[in-house]
C-alpha cells in the first residue's frame, strides 16, 4: 500500500488502468491518495465504478477487448463442440451489444469455466442494451476489484513500474 500511495501519479494511473480501462476511475482513485488501507482503497475503486459514465464504461470495455488473451473460457477444459459454442456466442454478443463480454470468473474453478461463460453469455444475450449494459458495467467493476486486490497483495510495488 506504502508503495502505491507514494508513486507518483502517472505511475499509479498507470497500474490503475490495468486493472480497469477507464482513465476517468484510475484519475479518481490517483486522487484521492493515500489510502489507510486495501479496504479503503477497494471500497474507493468500487464507488468510483458505480460513477462510470456510459463513456467511461465503452472505455474500459474497448480495453478489455485488446488485452493479449484468448477469449473468455477458451483456456478451460472442455470438449471441441464446447469450444466451437462457445467463440460462436462471443461472436454473437459482441454483434449484438457491441464490446466483449465480460464475467467475474474469481472463485470458479477451471473445470466449471467454460460451462459457467458459456451459460452466462447465451443468458445474457436474452437481456436489452441498457439491462446488459448495467450488468457488463457490475462484472466490469468486480474484475476491477479482483485485478486491484491482486496488484496491491503481490506486487505492492507495481504502481511504481
Amino acid at each position: 500500500m506504502h508503495r502505491f500511495n507514494e508513486a507518483d501519479a502517472g505511475a499509479a494511473e498507470e497500474a490503475l488502468l490495468a486493472c480497469c480501462g477507464s482513465h476517468r476511475w484510475a484519475i479518481r482513485l490517483t486522487a484521492h491518495r493515500p489510502y489507510p488501507d486495501i479496504e479503503s482503497l477497494l471500497a474507493a475503486a468500487s464507488e468510483a465504478s458505480y460513477d462510470l459514465r456510459p463513456a467511461d464504461l465503452a472505455e474500459a470495455l474497448a480495453d478489455e477487448s485488446w488485452m493479449p488473451q484468448p477469449l473468455l473460457g477458451m483456456r478451460a477444459p472442455g470438449s471441441q463442440a464446447a469450444h466451437t459454442a462457445l467463440r460462436a456466442a462471443h461472436a454473437a454478443y459482441e454483434a449484438r451489444f457491441g464490446h466483449v463480454f465480460v464475467v467475474c470468473l474469481e472463485g470458479v474453478v477451471p473445470e466449471e469455466m467454460l460451462d459457467t461463460v458459456l451459460t452466462s453469455i447465451r443468458t445474457r444475450l436474452a437481456h436489452d442494451p441498457d439491462e446488459e449494459r448495467l450488468i457488463a458495467a457490475d462484472e466490469l467493476r468486480r474484475i476491477a476489484l479482483t485485478r486491484l486486490e491482486h496488484l496491491v497483495a503481490t506486487h505492492s510495488g507495481a504502481a511504481a513500474r
